[in-house]
Parts: structure tokens; sequence; C-alpha cells
């Protein structure tokens, strides 16, 4: 069974940084377009980084632009998202998604993905 399990999430101050992990399960993810999506409170779920199979190509949503950087492991079937100067605006529900067949931009931007995580809570406050 597919499966995309997120960790890391938590409580962060303004200016401050987490790392997120998407460690994915029952398949390999190497063959996969895998990327980060946020829901904050009230709003619609949005596309912030996407990574390509190869960790080669990367798509980063303008707001995160020079503040989050996306990799992988393919090794240990891992994605991470490091968030650096965190903003009130980044507190969301995170989750990451898989999707093959398509570009890092497709999948970050209104892409059909295969197979979604559970969320995890990112929580911004001083």
């Amino acid at each position: 069974q597919l499966q995309l399990v997120e960790s890391g999430g938590g409580l962060v101050q303004p200016g401050g940084s987490l790392v997120l992990s998407c460690a994915a399960s029952g398949f390999t993810s190497h063959s996969y377009v895998i990327g980060w999506f946020r829901q904050p409170p009230g709003k619609a779920r949005e596309g912030v980084s996407c990574i390509s199979n190869t960790g080669l190509t990367t798509f980063y949503a303008d707001s995160v632009k020079g503040r989050f950087t996306i990799s992988r492991d393919n090794a240990k079937n891992t994605v991470y998202l490091q968030m650096n100067n965190v903003n009130a605006e980044d507190a969301a529900i995170y989750y990451c998604a898989a999707a093959t067949l398509m570009s890092t931009r497709t999948l970050c931007v209104g892409g059909k993905q295969d197979v979604w995580g559970q969320g995890i809570q990112v929580t911004v406050s001083s």
C-alpha cells in the first residue's frame, strides 16, 4: 500500500526554522515527483514546493522562495522541507503528496496527485 507520512511539525517562533520530513513506504519513491502542500485555516490548499524524482528540478511558490528548501534522499525514501525565516502566513497543515509522469510545476500547481500524506500542523507563534 502506497503511504506517505509527514513528521517534524509543531510550534515555531516567527523568524525561526523547522524541518518537515515526508517518508514514503509501499512504493519506490524515486519514481515519483513529490511535493509539499499546505492549507492555512479557512483557506484553500496550495502547492508550496515540489521536487523531481531525481532531485535535480525543484519548484517553489513565490511566497516561500528564498526561505524554504526542498530536498530528497532516495536511499531513505524521504523528502524534506527546510523552512527558514518562518512567518505567520506559514502557519498551516502541511501535506506531502506524490505523483508520476508530471513536472514539478504541474504537481504543485493543479496536477493530480496519486497519494497524500495525512498532514501535519505547523504553528507559528511567539
